[in-house]
């Protein structure tokens, strides 16, 4: 009965207290004061109360109990409000929703997306891969429709450089100074996201040299004093050398690092090191898509039998487990409504987080 009652108080204090979850948090808030009024006052009923009490703990117990309670099924879903904070004291969701190619369908994604929970939300001035401005478009409508407030999300876009820019497509002028590039790309982003500020934002590959990095990072860094974009970082960084001169040279210490997370890197063991040991968030890209053989692993298998879960929700828990904050891709409302789920399943063993680290170059 303790146990249960530890369980149930757990769940009343993350449940979001709107619609069919203030019904259900009431009928626990009722099952509560029962049971403490029986313990004290009634104990020919103890029994039946044991009974219901060891039946109701069983169920919670049970991977799709536990689904429905913290998502899968109703909003309940703010299990996506599960976030860490970051050196830059910005409350990131611990699983962000990513929209390259997305296209045309980015405004329904995104909306779907914010609608099933997600909280974060990635993107980026590129017209290449990114339709930055149908991103801006599902928010509002997601924000308007279901009354989410602009301080509950968590929005980060990227400056491009010329390099990854479609040249029929260039959302700044092609001859402007590199500052003013990054400046007319940043004004865009606001227009495109209908917002007055970034939580975060990022740059989407470093420069050919770190002067050139650090000559678009300082425009980053007055963006940041002017409180348009609350915190800064860099993506596509794969030198741990020019990673520690950009963390050194800047005024505004990076707060998170978004890189593709593949064999080919090792996983950017050293990397994911330094941003350790230096207060910078890991964020990870492609980590589905460029895995297949880790979602095949025996590692990632025993935790899905185990929870009773999908590989790909063994693969998000494995990689927060590590400290990485994943992006999920998916454009299946069902896979959504699975991927936030990861959010509130129990705590891996031990052992179970280091057999899957010795797949990815090994704990750090």
């Amino acid at each position: 009965i303790l146990s249960i009652k530890r369980r149930l108080q757990a769940f009343l204090r993350r449940t979001p207290q709107s619609h069919c979850e203030l019904l259900i948090s009431n009928a626990l808030k009722f099952w509560l004061f029962m049971s403490h009024w029986i313990l004290k006052n009634c104990f020919t009923c103890l029994v039946c109360l044991c009974f219901f009490s060891g039946l109701l703990n069983f169920l919670l117990q049970q991977p799709r109990v536990l689904r429905f309670f913290n998502g899968s099924n109703s909003t309940m879903a703010q299990v996506s409000s599960a976030a860490t904070m970051t050196s830059a004291g910005v409350r990131m969701p611990k699983l962000i929703y990513g929209t390259a190619w997305k296209k045309e369908r980015s405004a329904d994604l995104v909306y779907n997306a914010l609608v099933t929970g997600f909280r974060g939300i990635d993107t980026a001035c590129q017209p290449k891969h990114y339709r930055e401005d149908l991103v801006g478009q599902g928010i509002a409508r997601a924000m308007k429709d279901k009354s989410i407030k602009r301080e509950d999300l968590f929005i980060q876009t990227k400056f491009t450089s010329l390099a990854g820019q479609d040249p029929a497509a260039i959302p700044y002028d092609r001859n402007a100074p590199l500052a003013e590039q990054v400046r007319q790309s940043f004004n865009r982003s606001l227009e495109n996201l209908q917002t007055a500020y970034v939580d975060s934002l990022v740059l989407h590959s470093p420069m050919p040299t770190v002067s050139e990095t650090m000559e678009i990072y300082r425009v980053f860094e007055t963006f940041h004093a002017s409180g348009s974009a609350k915190q800064l970082g860099i993506s596509n960084i794969y030198s741990l050398d020019a990673l520690a001169a950009i963390f050194k040279a800047a005024s505004v210490k990076p707060a998170v690092v978004q890189n593709r997370f593949y064999q080919q890197t090792g996983y950017d063991k050293d990397i994911r090191r330094f941003c350790k040991d230096n207060n910078i968030r890991y964020q990870s890209f492609w980590s589905l898509t460029a895995n297949p053989h880790l979602l095949a692993s025996n590692a990632l298998k025993s935790v899905a039998k185990r929870l009773n879960i999908t590989p790909e929700q063994a693969m998000y828990k494995l990689l927060m487990s590590l400290g990485i904050t994943p992006l999920d891709g998916t454009t299946n409302s069902e896979h959504m409504k699975e991927d936030l789920a990861v959010l509130s399943l129990p705590e891996l063993t031990a052992q179970e987080v280091e057999a899957f680290s010795s797949l990815t170059g090994g704990m750090v």
